[in-house]
């Protein structure tokens, strides 16, 4: 035998599996693809909290308009704490802060030019995101009133009602 045939480089050998290189243009497609959707994905996770936020703002003020009609006021509470209230305090559906992600709370209207509201005339519901449940860094509250009037504070307020 010669030592020509032991050499592993001569003639031609059959290959199996991926070489180093394959390997790691795969894993570069894979980390631009995810570059793209990961941020794609995060956008449309707080779209959708956001939307659940303005869901449980409505039902909030239709309870806040329910508790007027028996009660003849409205009632105010910090967000989070409605107290002994019958009001919902949490975005989620069963009204616990474990999957919510805001915070829901009732105050006082804005004085509107010299006329301050009492809690018989104007109330004004708000949302803000919990901290780390939810963080969003383009809306960090959203209210409204009684009147209709929407409300809204972030770096993109474009966001909050649509």
């Amino acid at each position: 035998m010669s030592s020509q045939s032991l050499s592993p480089f001569a003639g031609q050998r059959n290959q199996s599996g991926f070489s180093l290189i394959e390997l790691m243009i795969v894993v570069a497609i894979i980390g631009i693809l995810a570059s793209v959707a990961y941020p794609a994905y995060t956008d449309s996770v707080r779209k959708g909290k956001r939307a659940e936020a303005r869901a449980a703002l409505m039902n909030l003020l239709q309870q806040q308009e329910r508790y007027l009609t028996q009660m003849n006021t409205y009632e105010t509470f910090a967000a989070g704490t409605p107290g002994t209230l019958p009001f919902k305090a949490y975005s989620s559906s069963d009204n616990t802060s474990a999957q919510s992600s805001h915070l829901l709370g009732a105050r006082l209207c804005q004085p509107v030019g010299t006329i301050t509201p009492t809690k018989r005339d104007c109330i004004e519901v708000f949302a803000e995101p919990q901290v780390g449940v939810f963080s969003d860094p383009q809306v960090t509250s959203m209210a409204i009133d009684t009147q209709g009037r929407r409300t809204c504070t972030g770096t993109n307020i474009d966001r909050c009602w649509k």
